[in-house]
């Protein structure tokens, strides 16, 4: 999983210094920050990040048992636009999308994952997936902004949420006749890299002609390759990572997952966890937000024991990170569900509790038996383009700099 946190702002700028964008890529105007909805979990300003946060949370939250407040569910599905796409955050998702509506895949790939999840919601998944397609680049990949070059994370983001809602990304394809996966292995380092130690990365985009591996996309693209999402289950089998197999099979996502995998466990070797260089900063600091991606991507690859060190670091030093912050937390969640750790004693903290706080209190849950209305309840949450849809309806980034700014959802809480 990719917890994309970001200067989002930043991002569309990056994306209009690019050449004359659409206006549908304009930057938003600097605004009061809105008022937070009831049903948003955080408190921090989520122009720029509150579909992915809130998608992350309630997938958390359903991973680990728990039931999500149906405001909560309601707000989610109330911010998707009519051809299906979600912004980053839409403050009046009562008023209808337009051309200066800014559409975010990652944003939009992230809702897919939670509400396929969560059930329910058959007709937002698909016109979420139908949008995606729609806006494939023709080298098979994605961008953050549609119409602008593909890049590897939202690729990824875009892959794994493909697949979740049961789609084959070998068979989604471009008007180029380019697959899915033809975009995301495009951008593995192969056998001839320098350093050797990059081979089998990825890196985000191409800059000055050359790709530099990133540990970010590496995490993202591991899990893309081998066709999951953000939920990994602690894997059966558990054997060492090892480095890219060379020559390299280029076409085969499995090979390449597994070349993803051997870069993050040698990456995790040197200190525990994955480090990055902040703007004004000398010295690279701990990436507290990637090393959780690189823990989930390991497992999901069948090396849980290759994750370990990282597992034991990111208990001992993620409190401070996480603090009420759902993205965060939720992707903690996650990765103690695919370590098999207890999230509920995760370093001395209650990751669920402290994700529940955030927001909306969860549902009660069943005790055994349902009700009439319990029944009730789920006949209508089932109906997909029933009550519940209807009343939110009707109530309703190149090169490596832009690398830095895209995955900067993730950077604005990693660090």
């Amino acid at each position: 999983m990719n917890v994309r946190r970001s200067a989002a702002a930043l991002a569309a700028s990056a994306v209009l210094c690019v050449g004359a964008a659409p206006t549908a890529l304009a930057a938003p105007s600097p605004s009061p920050a809105p008022v937070l909805p009831s049903g948003l979990y955080g408190k921090n300003d989520p122009t720029y990040d509150g579909v992915w946060r809130q998608s992350f949370a309630l997938l958390a939250q359903h991973t680990v048992g728990v039931r999500p407040a149906k405001e909560a569910v309601a707000w989610l599905v109330g911010q998707q636009c009519a051809e299906g796409g979600f912004a980053a955050f839409r403050p009046d998702a009562t008023a209808a999308c337009d051309p200066k509506t800014m559409l975010d895949t990652n944003a939009t790939a992230a809702a897919v994952q939670a509400l396929k999840a969560l059930g329910g919601q058959d007709a937002a998944v698909k016109k979420g997936v139908d949008w995606l397609k729609s806006v494939q680049n023709e080298d098979g990949g994605w961008a953050y902004a549609p119409g602008t070059p593909s890049d590897a994370s939202s690729t990824s983001v875009v892959i794994s949420a493909l697949a979740v809602a049961g789609e084959k990304p070998a068979d989604v394809k471009s008007k180029a006749g380019k697959s899915a996966y033809e975009g995301l292995l495009a951008f593995q380092l192969g056998c001839s890299a320098e350093p050797a130690a990059d081979r089998g990365a990825f890196g985000y985009q191409p800059a000055d002609g050359k790709l530099p591996a990133n540990a970010d996309a590496t995490a993202a693209a591991a899990l893309a390759a081998l066709g999951k999402g953000a939920v990994v289950s602690a894997p059966s089998a558990d054997t060492p990572a090892a480095a890219l197999a060379c020559p390299a099979g280029s076409a085969d996502p499995a090979a390449a997952a597994q070349g993803a995998a051997g870069y993050l466990a040698e990456a995790l070797k040197k200190d525990g966890h994955l480090t990055a260089l902040t703007p004004g900063a000398d010295q690279p600091t701990p990436d507290t937000g990637n090393t959780a991606d690189a823990v989930i991507a390991l497992a999901a690859a069948g090396h849980k024991q290759s994750a370990a060190s990282a597992l034991e670091w990111l208990k001992a030093n993620s409190a401070a990170w996480s603090k009420d912050n759902p993205a965060a937390l939720a992707s903690l969640v996650l990765t103690a569900h695919a370590t098999g750790t207890d999230p509920k004693a995760f370093g001395g903290t209650d990751l669920v509790a402290a994700l529940n706080a955030t927001g909306p209190a969860p549902q009660p849950q069943a005790t055994g038996g349902t009700s009439q209305d319990e029944k009730k309840e789920e006949k209508d949450d089932a109906s997909g383009d029933g009550k519940v849809w209807w009343i939110v309806g009707a109530g309703a980034a190149a090169g490596v700099g832009i690398g830095i700014v895209l995955s900067g959802r993730r950077k604005k809480n990693q660090l």
